[in-house]
């Protein structure tokens, strides 16, 4: 990766090269394990029983000379063996899979070499040269398991991973996964183990673990919170400095340096800069203007550590970003540092043909950031995934404002409850740091819930659901229940897939019509607002977050409508974007999709990433200045 500025300088985080699989918080060096690794399936569930993760190496070598490898196939990593470019391309239903790699890492006397792995789809154990190392359940988050205590007196690191995810399992969050054999309706490939990137980085034993920041414009400071590895020594400190970089050159901020008495530091970077008002929009973050600021972050050492400087040396240095900026709700308007922003969002699956769920390189994260921007959109809506980090870094950079999503399970119980909170909890603690995400979106449809309006417990666990994610973090709007069925939350959002452009203005035409489709059944057959969701104040932003649909394609498709020629295709979906833009009480929109996703070919732009229709004639619909 590339973040220095000049020999000697600081790491600047804001501008790395979009490679680092955590953009939030790197340092100056790391290993990617991405590539081939040994694999196999374990299609009877013996290898725990077999002792597979007991020898072997990357390139072969079984435990038991008398047997041969069970990991006898070679993996591509981190793309799932469902897929084409795994060099596996098995689609059929495989629970359980084993992976393994040696890696060699030296790490100096005081250092611990930390194994991160961005997702395991959904349980995974992982070995280090025989012996358990670490466990983690949930597909959508990174975890991290220290090697040091088990690494061979060379360095070596035989590595083993198993991962197991039963498609059957209504239990857990799959999100799109399909659990037939072949993709259909708006379903798709499964994911199963290792489908984000792995690596390795030496760090020393107190360090740096998280860094957030949260805005305050009134106040004209950031708080700021950092998380150690462990219980800091008496007389450790943690500083933390805020500086901006133009092509003027790099502004000093503000700095704090805080004692650290617990793991967590908290504490307030006064930005004086931020005092002249008339002055500060420089500095805030935005779309059209993605301003990041930088942070360095220190740990000192105390008195009695051990550090060869003494008290004050510097014993981790690691480097964050962060946006001026805070999101809100106010008078049936979405506010972007206090001002109404008028959100004009796509659906973005995160499907890639060859790849599936994992984007197929840094590039392609940028390159689909630059498409939705090109397009006329301000914002995506990550649906039912969380999104790789570094298409999140992309947003950040450019200036693209994000809905943050979960895959959700498809039904309820006292153990979906608890998967689907948990994973969620997780989620909001590795996600939160990104500027670009604008507004949390717990459960999507009821998916999980399907009986939210007359069931008690499923209710709870949509109010729950909604209260968790504010007291995690209480500076984003958060959506109840994206679609309809609210209880709750933040923002009003309804689902209304009507084709015909006339239909549609007239749902939202003017305050008439818009009681008549809030008070109904909804556009989707369900009750938008649920009796008694007394949080959900009256002047909550309504918005359209998903419309559209509208397939064009020549083979046999899916679609919520589907047309036969270019021409068509034009003036239906032109038609359904006039309608909405033209509502005067909507303060956003979300349309249904950026891409064809396998059989559900129903995007402004093909699989492979390719405008449908020009991109300037998409961008005028998008902005509603079709024809200027």
């Amino acid at each position: 990766m590339t973040a220095r500025a000049t020999s000697g300088t600081p790491l600047r985080a804001s501008a790395q090269d979009g490679t680092h699989p955590r953009p939030t918080l790197i340092r100056e060096s790391w290993t990617s394990l991405d590539g081939t690794w040994d694999f196999a399936h374990d299609v009877e569930d013996r290898g725990l029983a077999e002792h597979w993760f007991a020898g072997g190496s990357a390139g072969g070598g079984a435990s038991d000379a008398t047997r041969p490898d069970p990991l006898d196939r070679q993996i591509q990593v981190p793309f799932v063996p469902e897929c084409e470019a795994s060099g596996i391309g098995d689609r059929g239903f495989h629970p359980v899979v084993w992976y393994r790699r040696t890696a060699r890492v030296s790490p100096p006397a005081g250092h611990r070499a930390l194994l991160h792995l961005g997702a395991v789809d959904h349980e995974a154990m992982v070995w280090v040269n025989g012996r358990l190392a670490g466990q983690h359940t949930g597909g959508q988050t990174a975890f991290t398991v220290d090697l040091t205590d088990h690494l061979a007196d060379d360095g070596t690191a035989v590595i083993v991973v198993r991962a197991f995810d039963d498609p059957h399992d209504v239990d857990l969050p799959h999100g799109k996964q399909d659990w037939e054999e072949r993709p259909h309706g708006i379903w798709y490939d499964r994911t199963t183990g290792i489908w984000r990137s792995v690596w390795i980085e030496i760090v020393p034993e107190q360090h740096v673990t998280a860094f957030t920041a949260e805005t305050d414009l009134a106040r004209c400071r950031v708080e700021v919170v950092v998380d150690l590895a462990r219980r800091p020594r008496p007389g450790t400190r943690v500083r933390v400095e805020l500086s901006s970089t133009t092509d003027r050159g790099t502004e000093q901020l503000g700095a704090i340096e805080l004692d650290a008495v617990e793991p967590r530091v908290a504490g307030a970077v006064e930005i004086s800069a931020l005092r002249n008002t008339q002055a500060r929009d420089r500095l805030l973050w935005r779309p059209g203007h993605p301003h990041l600021v930088d942070a360095r972050i220190l740990v000192l050492a105390s008195d009695d550590d051990g550090a060869d400087a003494g008290a004050g040396a510097v014993r981790d240095e690691a480097f964050g970003y962060l946006g001026l900026r805070t999101v809100g709700v106010d008078r049936g308007r979405f506010l972007l540092n206090g001002e109404p922003c008028y959100v004009r969002s796509v659906l973005e699956q995160g499907f890639w043909p060859g790849t599936h769920l994992t984007p197929p390189s840094a590039d392609a994260c940028r390159e689909e950031v630059e498409l939705i921007l090109d397009l006329g959109f301000n914002a995506a809506r990550i649906h039912q995934k969380t999104e790789d980090p570094r298409l999140l870094f992309q947003a950040d950079r450019q200036g693209l404002m994000i809905w943050g999503e979960t895959a959700n399970a498809y039904t309820y119980s006292p153990r979906a409850v608890s998967a689907l909170s948990a994973e969620w909890a997780e989620i909001i603690a590795q996600y939160r740091a990104h500027p670009s995400i604008v507004t949390w979106v717990p459960i999507n449809e009821s998916w999980g819930v399907r009986d939210l309006a007359d069931h008690p417990g499923q209710r709870q666990l949509a109010l729950a659901m909604t209260a968790l994610t504010r007291a995690l973090d209480p500076s984003r709007p958060v959506v109840s229940n994206d679609g309809y069925e609210h209880t709750g939350g933040d923002l009003l959002t309804v689902h209304d897939y009507c084709t015909d452009p006339p239909r549609l203005r007239a749902h939202y035409a003017d305050a008439a019509a818009l009681e008549r489709t809030l008070t109904g059944m909804g556009p989707q057959g369900r009750r938008p607002v649920l009796d008694g969701a007394t949080e959900l104040g009256p002047d909550a932003p309504v918005m359209l977050t998903e419309f559209g649909g509208i397939a064009f394609a020549v083979a046999e498709t899916w679609g919520y409508a589907v047309v036969g020629s270019e021409e068509e295709f034009t003036e239906r979906v032109g038609g359904l974007f006039e309608a909405v833009t033209a509502s005067p009480l909507l303060a956003g929109f979300c349309y249904t999709q950026l891409t064809d996703t396998q059989q559900e070919a129903n995007g402004l732009s093909t699989a492979d990433r390719r405008p449908k229709l020009d991109a300037a004639v998409i961008r005028g619909f998008v902005t509603g200045q079709a024809g200027a």
